[in-house]
């Protein structure tokens, strides 16, 4: 079956549309144009139309993008990082994207992932084991290991002397 032509108002249309909905990287919509069959001169023409018409911005994708990721999905500083190169963001973006996430939140929110893990790891586990299984499981979703250590520790000694008393 052969794809029929789409002009390039029509294609225009299409992706402020794809952009209104959610903000979107430059790749994004450079994929979801090739997908569509827009090409070469036509396809950065569009590109230029939305950044000028303020559809496509990287900053913005960047901030958004981070929030999104901390708030919801509770990923760290590095695994954030990590997509937003994934997605051709600028070194500049992804430090404006960054300063999303204020670090009294970022510290109680790694505290609050190491907590519940020390306590369902304990179910399975020894103490070593469980403190290890939990710091390993924040550094897989994004936290530096420089971070998680030390708090885990400052758990541990708080849940060990509320134990005590």
């Amino acid at each position: 079956m052969q794809k029929k032509y789409l002009s390039k108002a029509d294609a225009l249309k299409r992706m402020q549309r794809y952009c209104a909905y959610q903000d979107r990287c430059h790749s994004e919509v450079r994929s979801k144009l090739l997908e569509l069959g827009v090409y070469g001169d036509t396809l950065e023409e569009i590109m230029a139309e939305l950044i000028i018409e303020r559809f496509l911005d990287e900053e913005r994708f960047a901030r958004s993008y981070v929030r999104g990721k901390f708030r919801l999905k509770k990923w760290g500083r590095i695994r954030i990082k990590q997509e937003l190169k994934l997605r051709k963001i600028s070194a500049y973006c992804q430090k404006k994207g960054l300063e999303e996430i204020d670090e009294e939140e970022y510290r109680s929110t790694l505290r609050e992932i190491l907590r519940k893990k020390l306590v369902d790891y304990r179910r399975k586990y020894d103490a070593f084991q469980s403190g290890r299984k939990a710091a390993l499981y924040a550094q897989n979703r994004g936290y530096e290991s420089a971070l998680v250590w030390p708090m885990l520790r400052e758990i541990q000694e708080e849940q060990a002397q509320s134990n005590g008393k």
